[in-house]
């Protein structure tokens, strides 16, 4: 091949092998096609960031449609994807505001949700991310330490919300931060601490400044500030926190505000209507500040909603209802093998039993449905094979083999 011979800069094609090129500075050349794709590139990246920023009224989500799309994907919790739909309305609603002479500034309405493991807390924010049109993220309280400690500075936050939106600092600070284990970060004691609480009352403090807003500097990269890096400045004034953790044991303290008992029945009368079942329903912001959070933080997470328990009749629901539910992804696992997987109708109430039994909220469904079908995912790709037909004797024979008991919570 002659060395003159043109081709494109960007794909190496040959000129013979396209129609046309368009000529650059210094003899660089690209082809009709790879000009064609570079368009569609910057159309999608534009009209991204312009949906981010320039959110019409007649596009904006009403919050009866995102709890609707919710409700694809999450099986109950009323009460929860109602708040937390109407929180995110507002929210738009919130960056759409224009300035006017009443003077009056709508502020963003944080919010907390509390509920026991495996009832969805999670999965609603994973789930409302899909819906929405600003930057989503979702951070883990429990590696959060103060500064100078081993851990994640509370920066962090804000370092992944920046990774979502492709280091849009003006699409960032509109965004919605979930995060999640609120309740590990809280203090030992109701008392304030007289030394470091490197992992709770510190880090409750360092959250204040990002939950009322402020202009925070953040290493891009994430990892320890030092004084050569260089900082991003990011206005957490609109950005929405939703947080979200279990409480395990705030029940007590809702008890003992209710002046009624957990176990027992020694109820005063005028508590003979409240359901001890659920005692998280009764939930208030003074229950929270017994159980560890600084009043300052409960004051910026002004909507507090909980998750209720699952029931057996949510649980089998769970299984097999929602969009993404744990058998459809088996089936969809197994039909990428040309393999069609049906469960017997008996195999899927043993394991909404045992779910129960072990008290782990849906999770539970999950690790049980695992070791079920771990050796047929081993041995099924292998066999010529087009059909599996999972029975209640090969199930409770996998469970009855394996440890699996041990999640048995007493």
């Amino acid at each position: 091949m002659a060395k003159n011979t043109k081709h494109c800069s960007f794909c190496g094609r040959l000129e013979s092998q396209v129609d046309f090129f368009i000529l650059g500075q210094d003899s660089a050349q690209i082809c009709n096609e790879c000009a064609v794709q570079a368009s569609e590139i910057v159309k999608e990246n534009t009209s991204k960031k312009s949906s981010l920023l320039n959110l019409k009224k007649e596009q904006l989500p009403k919050p009866i449609e995102i709890k609707e799309y919710l409700d694809e994907y999450v099986i109950g919790q009323e009460e929860a994807k109602k708040y937390l739909s109407v929180a995110v309305y507002n929210h738009y609603k919130r960056l759409m505001q224009e300035k006017t002479t009443d003077d009056v500034d709508i502020e963003k309405s944080n919010i907390i949700m509390v509920g026991y493991t495996g009832t969805g807390k999670t999965l609603l924010a994973k789930t409302i991310a899909k819906k929405l049109h600003v930057p989503f993220t979702i951070v883990d309280a429990t590696v959060l330490t103060e500064a100078g400690y081993v851990g994640e500075d509370i920066e962090s936050i804000l370092t992944r919300l920046l990774q979502v939106a492709d280091y849009d600092v003006k699409a960032a600070e509109r965004g919605i931060v979930f995060i999640d284990e609120i309740d590990k970060i809280a203090r030992k004691g109701d008392n304030p601490s007289i030394t470091r609480d490197v992992s709770g009352e510190g880090v409750q403090q360092g959250l204040l400044k990002l939950l009322e807003g402020a202009v925070v500097n953040v290493p891009p990269q994430g990892g320890r500030k030092h004084p050569d890096q260089k900082m991003i400045a990011v206005n957490t004034q609109n950005i929405l926190f939703v947080c979200g953790g279990a409480f395990d044991g705030i029940e007590k303290k809702i008890a003992s505000r209710l002046n009624t008992r957990v176990v027992g029945y020694n109820a005063a009368k005028e508590n003979e209507l409240v359901d001890k079942q659920n005692l998280l329903q009764y939930i208030a912001p003074q229950d929270l500040k017994s159980f560890g959070l600084i009043p300052e933080i409960i004051g910026r997470l002004p909507i507090l909603t909980y998750l209720e328990p699952l029931d057996r009749t949510a649980l089998r629901r769970i299984l097999t209802e929602p969009k993404n539910s744990i058998i459809k992804q088996y089936i969809k696992l197994f039909n990428m093998d040309a393999i069609e997987l049906t469960f017997d109708e008996n195999v899927l109430e043993y394991i909404v039993d045992k779910a129960m039994e072990f008290k782990l909220g849906a999770r539970g469904l999950r690790s049980i449905t695992e070791t079920i079908m771990m050796d047929e995912m081993y041995e099924m790709p292998s066999k010529n094979q087009s059909k599996l037909i999972v029975k209640l004797l090969y199930a409770q024979s996998k469970i009855e083999k394996t440890n699996l008991n041990r999640l048995r919570i007493a």
